[in-house]
């Protein structure tokens, strides 16, 4: 078992699984995958299970009899992580739109650089993003912007979905309050975070959109992201999310 422990959740991305499995277990550090997939009826989960037998102590999948947002299958990995002895975790797309090369930096921010959570980040040094229509790069880049000046909170990609958590972040916030399960799920948990206190540093990335599969993006998430944070805002940190960090 390594202390990092790396969370792909996955619908219909038969294309990308084993590609992203094999890149991850070729970086300089040893990092456990962990694949959590919705009943993907492409045959997705299949595939993960023949890797097993190649990677038995390092692969592991967790299936979800229902898909029903992004949110819910983090929250899921973070759990199963929880339970067991993992101090990092990182979330991360199968589309390799997040590069399984910045792991290390991102994981190394935490342990080196003293963040209790690294973001791969877009927006930190101006635009990094390839292949995304003009629209959608403005649509995301105004999204972070939007965010940061709703809430205060002071990170330039709000809505990043590459993510270095330590341990003890996932343990404070309580994931069973976490309201939103589509796009703004990632920014709610940067939200309550901060709110925590936590620091947060962001790394540099170039994101680049996926060349297999389908985008899992939709108008209902994305306005879900757009009203969702109004409230956020203004509701702040609820009392009884309130915990003393150790």
């Amino acid at each position: 078992m390594q202390d990092t422990l790396v969370i792909i959740p996955t619908y219909n991305e038969k294309e990308n699984i084993e590609n992203i499995i094999r890149a991850t277990f070729s970086q300089k550090k040893a990092f456990d995958i962990l694949i959590v997939d919705d009943s993907s009826p492409d045959g997705t989960a299949q595939i993960v299970q023949r890797l097993q037998k190649e990677f038995p102590k390092s692969l592991f999948l967790e299936i979800r009899k229902e898909k029903n947002g992004l949110g819910a299958a983090y929250i899921h990995g973070f759990k199963w992580a929880l339970a067991r002895d993992y101090e990092f975790i990182i979330e991360m797309d199968a589309d390799f739109s997040h590069n399984p090369k910045d792991l290390v930096r991102l994981y190394n921010a935490c342990l080196k650089d003293g963040a209790d959570l690294s973001i791969g980040s877009r927006y930190s040094k101006g635009v990094n993003v390839v292949n995304w229509p003009m629209k959608r790069v403005l649509l995301s880049y105004f999204a972070s912007k939007y965010v940061k000046i709703v809430t205060g909170i002071p990170v330039d990609d709000t809505t990043a979905g590459f993510v270095c958590y330590r341990r003890k972040v996932l343990e404070t916030i309580q994931l069973d309050k976490i309201r939103f399960v589509g796009y703004a799920f990632q920014i709610e948990m940067k939200f309550k975070a901060w709110k925590h206190g936590f620091n947060i540093k962001e790394v540099s990335v170039i994101f680049t959109d996926r060349t297999l599969g389908e985008s899992k993006m939709s108008k209902t998430i994305i306005t879900e992201a757009v009203f969702g944070i109004i409230t956020m805002r203004f509701k702040g940190l609820p009392k009884s999310d309130i915990k003393k960090i150790k």
